[in-house]
C-alpha cells in the first residue's frame, strides 16, 4: 500500500466526521445568512443567457454590468452572478494595438474590481484593490481604459474574493486579433472554450464564509464540470474543418488536461502569443489562469468527446458532432504543416542564450505553514483537525510516491474545514526571508529582464502545484529542473509542480506597482501574493 493510501486509511474516521460536520455546517451557514456569501434571489433575478462574442473597435466604450442571475446546472437552480446577464460573460474580441474603455457597474452583492488577466494595460486599471484602485462597492461604477499591445487570448474577472466571485460565474475571455494576417495558420472558425468546475450541493453553490476563505489547503474542487458555463456543451462541425480552440482554465484550483480522442490537435499558442514551433499533441495541460491555443482538424465525420484526462479518470466535457458534409474551403494542407515561427525564434532564442545560465536576480520558495490557531493546544509537530482530533504535520503530504500534480481533492474532509485563519501559503524571498505581502522591495527598471528562480518545496506540510501569475508583464520559462525549455512562448502564468525548480525571465516592460500570486484562488485569497515595482527610466 502506498503512502497516500495509508494516509487515506488513517484519515477515514476523521474525514467522515469532518464531512458530516461540513454538511451540518452548510445548513447552519445558510440559516445564518449574514455569515455567508451567497447570491440572494429576488423577483428581478433573470435567467442567465448564453455568452456572446462582442467585436470592439479601437476607441469603443463598452458598458459591463454585474447582476444576479439564475442558471440551471445539473438539475439545480443555482443563484450566480453574471456580466451583462450571461454565464460566462461576453467574450470581447479586440484588435492588437487598440484601446477600449469598459464602464463596469456593480449591481452584485459584494465589492468588486475588474482584472484583465494577462493584458499589459496601464497600471491604474489593473484592478487590484489596495494597490491600483479602491474596491467598487455595490451600486458604484468604475471606468477601465485598457490597451492591448499583444495578440493572444486573455480573460477578465474580479480581484476581490476571487474564490467566491469566479465560482459564482464572473469570468470571460478577451481575444486579441493580431495585426499580422499570417500570424496564425488559417482556420475555418475560432471558438473560445472556458474550462471550469463548480461545487454544488442540493441547494446550489456550496456556501462561502463571509469573513475567512475556506478550502485553503488544496483549493475548492468542483463536483460538476463546465465548458462555457454548460454541463452538456455541444459543437457542430463539418468533415475537413479546421477549428481553432482558445482554451482557458477558469477553475479555482483544478488542473484540466484537455483531450479530444480521434481528432488531430496542434498546439500553436499560449497566454501571450505563439510558440516557437507548432507541435502535434494528444493532450493539453492547462493550469488555473493559463490559456492555450489549439488547432483541431476533423478529418472524418462522427461523434467525438472532449475530455479532461487525469492519470486515474476521464471526465467528459462536451460533444462534437462532425457531419459528412465537406467544408469549403478546407485548410487540411495548411494544418499538416508544423510551422516554425522565425520571428518568435529570433526574439526568444536570443533571450534563452543570454539568460539561461545567468545567476538569478531573485529567488522564491513556495511553502506552507500552520497558524497559531491550528496549533493551539497541540503537541509539537501536530495540528488540530477539528472535533478534538489531531494529526501529524507529516500526514498532510501528497506522499513520496504520488504524482507531482494534485488532480483531485484527495483529502476532502481536511480541505473542507481548512480556513485562511488556520494556515498560511507562502511565497518566500530567499534573499531576505520576507513572506508574501512583506515582499514589497522588488524594484526594477523599465526594460529590465529579471531572472527569477522558483522552488516548490517538496518537504512543506502539503506540497502541491502552484500556478504563479505575474500581473502587468509577460514572462518566459527558461528551464525546469535544470532542463532547457526547447519550445518557449511568452506567458504570464507558470505552473510549478511539487518539488520542481523553474527559472523564468520576467520582461519588466510595463511601469507601475504590480502583484504576483498563486492562481489557486483560495491560496491567493489567504495571502500567497507579493508586490513589485517597475520604474520608468530616468
Amino acid at each position: 500500500m502506498n503512502h497516500k493510501k495509508i494516509i487515506g486509511a488513517l484519515l477515514v474516521l476523521s474525514a467522515i466526521g469532518a464531512i458530516g460536520w461540513y454538511g451540518l455546517e452548510n445548513d447552519r451557514s445558510r440559516e445564518r445568512g449574514m455569515n455567508t456569501l451567497s447570491v440572494i434571489p429576488s423577483e428581478n433575478t433573470k435567467q442567465a443567457t448564453a455568452s456572446q462574442i462582442i467585436d470592439l473597435k479601437d476607441g469603443t466604450v463598452f458598458d459591463l454590468e454585474i447582476t444576479p442571475v439564475e442558471k440551471m446546472i445539473a438539475g439545480r437552480k443555482v443563484q450566480m452572478l453574471g456580466y451583462n446577464g450571461s454565464i460566462q460573460g461576453p467574450t470581447l474580441r479586440v484588435p492588437e494595438g487598440s484601446e477600449i474603455t469598459i464602464n463596469l457597474k456593480n449591481d452584485g452583492d459584494i465589492a468588486t474590481t475588474l482584472h484583465a488577466h494577462g493584458v499589459r494595460m496601464g497600471n491604474p486599471f489593473d484592478g487590484v484593490p489596495g494597490v491600483t484602485q479602491k474596491e467598487i462597492a455595490p451600486g458604484e461604477t468604475f471606468s477601465y481604459k485598457l490597451k492591448f499591445p499583444d495578440a493572444g487570448v486573455f480573460w477578465y474577472h474580479p480581484h476581490v474574493r476571487t474564490d467566491y466571485a469566479l465560482e459564482s460565474g464572473l469570468y470571460a475571455n478577451i481575444i486579441v486579433t493580431p495585426k499580422e494576417s499570417a500570424y496564425w495558420s488559417p482556420v475555418n472558425r475560432e471558438i473560445p472554450l472556458m474550462l471550469d468546475d463548480i461545487a454544488l450541493d442540493e441547494k446550489g453553490l456550496l456556501p462561502f464564509d463571509a469573513k475567512v476563505v475556506d478550502h485553503t489547503l488544496m483549493g475548492r474542487f468542483g463536483n460538476v464540470m463546465l465548458v462555457n458555463g454548460e454541463t452538456d456543451y455541444t459543437l457542430q462541425a463539418k468533415q475537413g474543418e479546421v477549428v481553432r480552440l482558445y482554451l482557458t482554465n477558469a477553475a479555482n484550483t483544478r488542473l484540466f488536461n484537455f483531450t479530444l480522442p480521434g481528432v488531430k490537435m496542434k498546439l500553436v499558442g499560449a497566454d501571450v502569443g505563439r510558440y516557437e514551433k507548432e507541435t502535434i499533441v494528444d493532450a493539453v495541460l492547462v493550469a488555473p489562469g493559463e490559456r492555450r491555443v489549439v488547432d483541431v482538424f476533423f478529418e472524418k465525420s462522427g461523434e467525438y468527446t472532449m475530455k479532461h484526462q487525469t492519470p486515474d479518470k476521464a471526465y467528459p466535457l462536451g460533444n462534437i458532432s462532425v457531419s459528412a458534409e465537406s467544408i469549403d474551403p478546407s485548410y487540411r494542407s495548411e494544418f499538416t504543416v508544423l510551422r516554425t515561427n522565425t520571428t518568435v525564434v529570433d526574439e526568444l532564442e536570443n533571450l534563452m542564450t543570454s539568460y539561461l545560465l545567468k545567476t538569478p536576480d531573485k529567488s522564491l520558495n513556495l511553502s506552507l505553514d500552520m497558524t497559531a490557531e491550528m496549533r493551539q493546544g497541540m503537541p509539537s509537530g501536530m495540528h488540530s483537525m477539528g472535533g478534538g482530533m489531531a494529526m501529524s504535520d507529516k500526514g498532510m503530504g501528497m506522499g513520496d510516491d504520488g504524482d507531482a500534480l494534485e488532480w483531485e481533492d484527495t483529502m476532502a474532509g481536511m480541505n473542507t474545514t481548512s480556513y485562511s485563519s488556520m494556515m498560511k501559503w507562502k511565497l518566500i524571498d530567499n534573499a531576505t526571508n520576507k513572506v508574501n505581502t512583506d515582499i514589497n522591495d522588488w524594484k526594477f527598471q523599465m526594460g529590465d529582464k529579471v531572472k527569477i528562480h522558483i522552488f516548490n518545496d517538496p518537504q512543506s506540510m502539503h506540497p502541491m502545484q502552484h500556478p504563479i501569475h505575474f500581473h502587468g508583464q509577460r514572462l518566459l520559462v527558461l528551464s525546469t529542473n535544470g532542463v532547457r525549455n526547447e519550445n518557449p512562448v511568452w506567458v504570464d502564468t507558470v505552473l510549478t509542480a511539487k518539488g520542481d525548480t523553474v527559472d523564468i525571465l520576467l520582461d519588466a516592460s510595463n511601469p507601475g506597482t504590480w502583484v504576483a500570486h498563486c492562481h489557486i484562488l483560495e491560496h491567493a485569497e489567504s495571502g500567497m501574493m507579493l508586490s513589485y515595482t517597475v520604474k520608468k527610466g530616468n
